[in-house]
């Protein structure tokens, strides 16, 4: 049990939870304004190859990082003039810009580096580690806290930073009346659409950084699918955690750790087909008994705000 429940293994946890944490934020703020955003897999998987490129092109962790941002709002805005200005069903909207991630970026990886499958310098840089100063020397816990990207305390920063926003701001209430009402915040003077879009473009960065970490944080490749179904896992975060920035990173923290120990369970000579079901196990289960949690409300105010 020792060999199982160990630092490194709660260390692993932090770092494997920050692309499903950062991208179930984004999810978040989409469902406050009315938007159910299915497409946080595509989403992430375009920020995980542009970070990938802006590496390639520029040997920059800030351009990647930038890059990778830019490229997802990008996607991140064509899901938002499909579902916001053309009305289409968000939930059709969400799955083809999935199917076109997939695709955009197993062809870019054959058309620009001329590889398939997967594409890794051994010069590449990865994101830095920090060492946190003062907690690096507290027994286990700093060993778990120390040593993480930036990324991975950005997205615990954020969290709190967007809690504030939406309970205790002006603009964070008015975000949360344009997806609740439309029609009663419209008759407020508010700008519906534009808050839906504001919405739209934080999403696409949550998951730009969700990409960075996972291509060069968590490792420093990129492999075709390499999310590997972590869009869907941040989704069932948003629904459980009810859209709420703190219900939301308990959630990932939940799902992040059933990843970690499934990568764990590999070294017990446990076959990896076995263990990478892992973590969508749980996802199910937790569906199951938490399925009144209110993801259904979120659906339906999406269905109704796409009319």
């Amino acid at each position: 049990m020792d060999q199982l429940f160990d630092v490194s293994l709660f260390a692993a946890a932090l770092r494997m939870v920050a692309p499903i944490l950062l991208a179930a934020l984004g999810g978040a703020i989409c469902a406050r304004v009315g938007l159910f955003n299915v497409g946080l897999e595509g989403l992430i998987l375009v920020g995980a190859f542009s970070a990938i490129l802006g590496n390639y092109l520029t040997g920059s962790i800030t351009v990647s990082i930038l890059f990778s941002i830019g490229i997802s709002i990008l996607f991140s805005l064509l899901f938002g003039y499909m579902s916001i200005n053309l009305k289409a069903n968000v939930i059709v909207v969400g799955i083809a810009l999935n199917f076109l991630a997939a695709g955009v970026t197993t062809f870019a990886l054959r058309a620009i580096f001329n590889v398939k499958g997967a594409y890794y310098d051994r010069n590449m840089i990865g994101l830095p580690k920090l060492e946190l100063p003062l907690i690096k020397d507290i027994p286990w816990l700093g060993s778990i806290l120390s040593g993480q990207s930036i990324l991975v305390y950005a997205a615990i920063i954020i969290v709190f930073l967007l809690q504030f926003y939406l309970y205790r701001t002006v603009s964070g209430f008015r975000l949360l009346a344009a997806g609740e009402n439309p029609v009663a915040a419209r008759s407020l003077g508010l700008h519906v659409k534009k808050i839906q879009y504001v919405a739209v473009i934080l999403c696409g960065t949550l998951c730009g950084l969700a990409g960075a970490q996972l291509s060069l944080g968590n490792v420093t490749m990129f492999t075709e699918g390499m999310t590997n179904g972590r869009g869907f896992i941040a989704l069932v975060a948003t629904m459980l955690g009810q859209s709420n920035p703190i219900g939301v990173a308990g959630a990932s923290l939940l799902f992040g750790f059933m990843e970690a120990i499934s990568y764990r369970l590999q070294n017990f000579s446990i076959p990896s087909n076995i263990t990478s079901m892992l973590p969508f196990i749980v996802t199910i289960i937790a569906m199951i008994f938490f399925r009144n949690s209110g993801y259904k409300d979120e659906a339906k105010k999406s269905s109704g705000s796409s009319r």
